[in-house]
């Protein structure tokens, strides 16, 4: 008897399952996962760690869940969730009404939009699936390079329009406090602040859904994409 590997288990996962059926997975996924992160929200919005003056999350639960939902349910599950997920928080932000949702929604889309250009253009292998591809460290440290970069470029637009707008009593404000730099304020502590919050919520944005998609297998138990 020929023992089969993971993969060709995998593969034939996959196969046996109706693209009807996969569908209806993925969209129960994202409809679980957005629900999930509106109770988190819920439970840890007031007691979650933020930035001194800032008011952003140190680490983000809502976007941790996101992205483990992408990882897990694959692009279509994704992108759903992160819409449900938004719109069911809109409600219930009281500090920026729609527009945090937005910001969350714009910060965490960034980051997984760009592994899904990218395996658009990917080599096709056959037999991988594209989670495998996402799994493979190198190709993830890649994504989550490029991703963090288009997500401070978003967010870096975005501050820009808020504090010319809606936020402008706010902008003289705003100081680099948080890294013991009180001196620096107005739009040089915007800049560098969206460039050192971004990448910092970023690492653990990616490394904790990593590790507890990959690192748990939970890929392998649903093999769905």
């Amino acid at each position: 008897m020929v023992d089969k590997t993971e993969e060709q288990i995998s593969e034939e996962k996959e196969t046996s399952m109706s693209k009807s059926s996969q569908l209806v997975l993925q969209i129960s996924g994202a409809a679980l996962f957005g629900a999930l992160s509106l109770v988190v929200s819920a439970f840890t919005t007031e007691i979650i760690p933020r930035v001194p003056g800032w008011g952003i999350a140190i680490i983000d639960p809502i976007s941790i869940i996101w992205i483990i939902c992408f990882l897990v349910f694959g692009t279509k599950s994704g992108i759903l969730c992160c819409v449900i997920g938004t719109l069911g928080l809109m409600p219930f932000d009281t500090s920026l009404p729609i527009i945090g949702p937005l910001m969350k929604f714009s910060a965490t889309f960034t980051l997984i939009i760009v592994p899904i250009m990218a395996l658009k253009l990917y080599r096709n292998e056959e037999g991988i699936r594209n989670s495998q591809k996402i799994k493979k460290p190198r190709n993830y440290v890649v994504f989550g390079l490029f991703g963090v970069i288009l997500r401070i470029f978003i967010m870096m637009l975005l501050n820009y329009l808020l504090f010319i707008t809606i936020l402008a009593d706010w902008l003289a404000g705003a100081s680099l406090g948080f890294i013991g730099l009180p001196g620096i304020s107005g739009w040089t502590a915007i800049i560098i602040g969206v460039i050192i919050i971004n990448a910092f919520t970023s690492i653990w944005d990616l490394l904790v859904p990593y590790v507890f998609v990959f690192g748990l297998k939970i890929d392998k138990i649903f093999s769905i994409w």
